[in-house]
């Protein structure tokens, strides 16, 4: 009896192991497949994420709605146009023949200011710009010797002109006596018979004094120059043209050009430029040929200065080209920003051609009918620099 018991207790035991065992590995498979499913909704989520990036650009910039608006940024559509052969040099703005004059010494002496004159200033025809005296130095006054010498011609002249009515002396020495006075005069009148102070130096025309050449109490010599007066009505501008474009000069037919003090683009053809003449041969010593235009300075510019030159000459067809203002450089290379959306741009690198000053050849990077921002450059390239992400663009699940 108690075997039999024994073996219906062990019966019981090892059932209730079973179903211990069943339990467990039944959870174990539920957890299984619960983790299963979690990764198959991991994986949906990040292939649906895929798609989201398939529609995205990498870098891509981003400005905040209204800012583009704010700031007056502006693009233009990549097209092909016409654009000229382009030589750049230096060069120099000069005042134009017959437009400048130099007041000079008529006399030896020490020259004196006669007011405060300083360069740029404007001046009338006529107005007294210094005064020369002799006084004290070398063999005396110019002035008053030349008075002296007038007022004895004079005084001879009208002596002999008594007398030849009366045939008292001849006629030659009549004509000899008038000569000496003419001259005596002319001389007088030219130190200054006016002025107590010595010659005066007057201006021969209205104009800007562009230089003035002496200092006050300098010493000058007759026919020294005291000071350049320039009207700047017509104006010439004198490129520099390395000997390697001799070929290209018979086909330049304008320019372009900055000056130093300014980033102004002048362009001679809205200033009535005219092509003057190109060199045939180059200066003494020089490596460089002279192009010459004249035209009418309508903008206030200085002669004298230096000036970066575009020449243009024969126009090209089917060129690529942007505003300069469109281009950023770093490290010597070159980009643009393109518009891939709204408030949305990618930064491009691309390769530059020649540039007339207010548009530059692009010779690749872009395409014909991309975006590229013209105006407001800068600040997307602060925002690119600030790291700024699109919308939608994390990378972070």
């Amino acid at each position: 009896m108690k075997k039999h018991i024994s073996i219906i207790l062990l019966s019981c035991v090892y059932l209730l192991a079973a179903c211990v065992g069943n339990g467990h590995e039944g959870h174990e498979h539920e957890a299984a497949e619960g983790q299963h499913n979690h990764a198959l909704e991991e994986h949906d989520h990040d292939a649906h994420d895929g798609e989201l990036h398939a529609h995205e650009h990498e870098g891509a910039i981003s400005l905040k709605p209204g800012e583009a608006e704010a700031i007056g940024l502006a693009t233009e559509e990549v097209q092909p146009r016409s654009f000229a052969t382009v030589i750049s040099c230096s060069g120099s703005v000069t005042g134009a023949t017959g437009d400048v004059v130099t007041v000079v010494a008529s006399q030896p002496g020490r020259v004196h200011y006669t007011r405060s004159w300083v360069e740029g200033e404007a001046v009338r025809a006529g107005a007294e710009l210094f005064a020369i005296s002799s006084r004290n130095v070398g063999a005396g006054d110019a002035a008053e010797l030349a008075r002296v010498a007038y007022e004895t011609a004079k005084a001879e002249y009208d002596r002999v002109s008594s007398l030849v009515k009366d045939k008292i002396v001849s006629q030659k020495e009549y004509e000899q006596a008038r000569e000496r006075y003419e001259q005596a005069r002319l001389a007088y009148e030219a130190v200054g018979a006016d002025s107590q102070e010595g010659s005066q130096a007057t201006a021969a025309k209205s104009g800007y004094i562009t230089r003035l050449w002496v200092k006050e109490g300098d010493y000058v010599e007759a026919g020294a120059p005291l000071a350049t007066i320039a009207q700047n009505k017509r104006l010439q501008l004198r490129a520099e043209v390395p000997q390697r474009y001799y070929s290209c000069l018979p086909g330049i037919t304008t320019a372009h050009f900055v000056t130093s003090y300014d980033d102004t683009l002048y362009e001679l053809e809205k200033m009535n430029g005219k092509l003057l003449s190109y060199g045939r041969n180059t200066g003494e010593g020089s490596y460089y040929i002279p192009v010459t235009f004249g035209f009418d300075n309508r903008a206030t510019l200085v002669p004298g200065t230096s000036v970066e030159v575009y020449l243009l000459g024969k126009t090209r067809e089917n060129v690529l080209t942007l505003p300069v203002e469109a281009l950023t450089e770093e490290q010597s290379l070159f980009f643009v920003y393109r518009m891939i959306c709204d408030n949305s741009f990618e930064k491009v690198e691309v390769q530059v051609g020649a540039s007339d000053g207010s548009r530059v050849e692009i010779l690749g990077g872009i395409n014909p009918g991309d975006h590229i921002v013209t105006h407001g450059v800068y600040r997307v390239k602060l925002a690119a620099n600030s790291g700024i992400i699109p919308e939608g663009h994390s990378h972070n699940h």
